[in-house]
This record gives C-alpha cells, sequence and structure tokens, in this order.
C-alpha cells in the first residue's frame, strides 16, 4: 500500500540539478515538485555547472591518500547529510547527462574511502529522478529509470521512480500539464526499497 501523506518533518532534500542549460525544463519540473514540500522540509539545490566535477579517476585499489576537490568535498557531504537525493537530469540520448553520470561516478570513490562507511550510511535513504525529454514515449526514459533504479538497490534505498515531462524549448515543461500535476504529489508517501530484478521476481514468487 502506498502512503500518500506528505513524508516526516524530519527529511531533508538534496537536489542535484544536472542539465547543461541554466533554468531548464528539468530544473523547472524538479522546482515545481520541491514547492509542494512541507515548509519546515530542508532543500539544498546544487547545480552541476556550478560545481564542476573533473572525469572520475578510479583510485580505489592504489596507494596513498585518496585526493579530494572541493567541489568533490561539497558534493560528499551534501550527499550524505541528506535523507533524499534527488536527481535532476534531463534525458540525452536516453540516459543521464554527463555531469550527473559523473556525479554518479564519485559515489564509485567515496565506496573506498576508509572510515566513510558509504554504502552502511546510504542504506535507508532514497533516491528520486525528475527529466524533462523531447519524446512523448515515455518508455524511451526507461534506460535512465533502470540506471537510477539499479543504483539505489545495490545501496539498499529507496527509490520513488522518476517524475517526467515532455519539454525542449525553454519553459515548455511548464505546458506539460500531466507532468506539472504529478509533480504536486511526487514527493508524498513512502518509495519502496529499490530492487533488482532477480530480487524483485523473488519477491513476487513469495507473495503468491
Amino acid at each position: 500500500m502506498t502512503n500518500h501523506s506528505p513524508r516526516p518533518a524530519d527529511r531533508s532534500f538534496l537536489f542535484v540539478l544536472g542539465s547543461s542549460r541554466a533554468d531548464g525544463n528539468t530544473g523547472m519540473l524538479a522546482r515545481a515538485a520541491a514547492e509542494a514540500l512541507p515548509a519546515d522540509v530542508p532543500q539544498r539545490w546544487i547545480d552541476l555547472n556550478g560545481l564542476p566535477l573533473p572525469d572520475f579517476q578510479d583510485g580505489r585499489h592504489e596507494e596513498g591518500d585518496w585526493p579530494v576537490s572541493e567541489a568533490e568535498r561539497t558534493l560528499r557531504e551534501a550527499t550524505l547529510e541528506a535523507t533524499d537525493i534527488v536527481i535532476a537530469s534531463p534525458l540525452y540520448w536516453y540516459t543521464l547527462s554527463a555531469p550527473t553520470k559523473r556525479y554518479l561516478d564519485y559515489w564509485s570513490g567515496w565506496l573506498g574511502v576508509p572510515g566513510l562507511d558509504f554504502k552502511k550510511r546510504m542504506a535507508g535513504r532514497t533516491l528520486w529522478a525528475v527529466t524533462a525529454m523531447s519524446d512523448e514515449d515515455e518508455a524511451v526514459a526507461d534506460g535512465l529509470a533502470t540506471t537510477l533504479n539499479h543504483t539505489a538497490a545495490y545501496l539498499r534505498m529507496g527509490f520513488g521512480g522518476v517524475l517526467l515531462g515532455n519539454g525542449s524549448r525553454p519553459g515548455q515543461v511548464l505546458t506539460d500539464e500531466r507532468a506539472m500535476k504529478r509533480a504536486e504529489t511526487y514527493f508524498h508517501g513512502e518509495a519502496p526499497r529499490a530492487l533488482f530484478p532477480q530480487e524483485a521476481a523473488e519477491a513476487r514468487e513469495s507473495a503468491v
């Protein structure tokens, strides 16, 4: 059963904007959804264009300290401080934008930081996603949804699914009445824990 009441006031949201365009349709849709959150729920917004990360270099199995830039430190701390992380990425070539994917690549590095316990600390939190796309067929965003679901499943997080909107020209998503209506309740209720396909199949079998 889905609980459609607003989420508790002890939640804190991190919105990670991964569009290549300032004030893009994805960001507009994310802000429309955020407006429905209770006023006492903290929100932090980070635009990856204003906090650029270099390409991820996997140093987990190398000797020496893990070099941490100021941008990485800010994102890592913001990620761990939030109970709910919202990936706001437009659909680029049927998946996440490059800045968004780079941010998630850094999660791989954080898994190996001694004493950080990144995987353990992320368990039980919730991952959400907002995306705008030019195609009206929502199925073309399945690849993006699968990427984020599996990311959440690996970390034993909840996954709230993807809030989809149609928009290519600046501001076009605001005329997508269906998306704007969905935005009003997107963050309400509890998101189920994300499952890998085999886990979902086993759960269905055990429920029979």
